[in-house]
């Protein structure tokens, strides 16, 4: 039996929003960002005290001056993502086109070329859907997605009709399946592994701390027949985007899970540390601990 859409009036008006905000010029949206983050700064407490205290973490090198105008950047990234999530949803193609500038396509070309899969394998950027959009333009390939669902009917059906205006299919972030089928059918999958994660993980250094990441990334591209292409993306000064890819890193994978996470992490990190603000902070990154540390990293 089907399952009923559900009835949710709130969401025409909601998208039509989302709609407007995305067919903005990009000064407009980034302005735009910036009034929004001023306004939502008193409610903004839980993710602030997170993300200040991963800066405080990752960066002990800054002065708590430094660290704070950093901490005010990511938050600014942070609200602006959400506007640029909504270009990667409503934005007509023409107002995309002429915003980024691709480095490094011949590597995805070339493994189209062969008739396999692609994990496309990034980071959570602050805008990590809208470097899938822009990517697929040019490319004029279609890509698929891994992305977590909402418990909320209403907003999952939102999102997930979003999703589906814009890439060529929806993977749940724990459907195994549905990513090894869409990899053997030759699908590009946009595939991030840098969150914390309390199962089939191992501690590896993320700017100097044990964190707990995703182990099994090179065994679902051996099962699923693909290459893996890292990709970074981040916002640049003039306000337009950067995406760049890469070829499989030398070496990886090395037939060690550990040390493959660990290689993922470091070359992660190398980016991030070019871009600070645009990596997303208020995410719990360090929740889980190793067994000998028994005090929480967050309070």
């Amino acid at each position: 039996m089907a399952r009923a859409e559900p009835h949710c009036p709130l969401l025409v008006p909601v998208v039509w929003l989302g709609q407007l905000i995305a067919r903005l010029p990009q000064p407009m949206l980034l302005a735009l960002g910036a009034v929004l983050t001023w306004l939502a700064w008193p409610w903004l407490g839980r993710r602030r005290r997170v993300a200040a205290r991963n800066l405080q973490a990752c960066f002990p090198e800054l002065d708590t001056a430094a660290r704070k105008r950093l901490l005010a950047r990511n938050l600014r990234a942070t609200v602006t993502g959400a506007l640029e999530l909504l270009r990667a949803w409503y934005a007509p193609t023409r107002r995309l086109r002429g915003l980024s500038t691709l480095e490094g396509g011949e590597h995805l070309q070339a493994a189209l070329a062969q008739g396999r899969g692609v994990l496309l394998l990034g980071g959570h950027y602050v805008q990590t859907e809208l470097a899938a959009r822009l990517l697929s333009l040019h490319l004029q390939h279609p890509l698929e997605v891994m992305a977590r669902r909402y418990n909320n009917r209403c907003i999952e059906a939102m999102v997930d009709a979003a999703r589906h205006r814009v890439f060529a299919g929806v993977i749940a972030k724990k459907d195994v399946r549905g990513l090894l089928r869409a990899l053997n059918r030759g699908a590009v999958v946009a595939y991030l592994a840098d969150q914390n994660f309390n199962y089939q993980h191992a501690f590896v250094p993320f700017f100097g701390i044990p964190a707990a990441t995703l182990t099994t990334t090179p065994e679902l591209a051996r099962r699923g027949n693909a290459v893996v292409i890292p990709i970074f993306f981040h916002r640049r000064d003039d306000g337009g985007y950067h995406i760049r890819l890469t070829a499989t890193w030398d070496g990886w994978p090395s037939g060690d899970a550990s040390a493959d996470a660990a290689r993922y992490m470091a070359e992660l990190e190398a980016f991030v540390r070019q871009h600070p603000e645009q990596y997303l902070w208020v995410h719990r990154r360090f929740k889980t601990r190793p067994p000998a540390e028994t005090e929480p990293f967050y309070r």
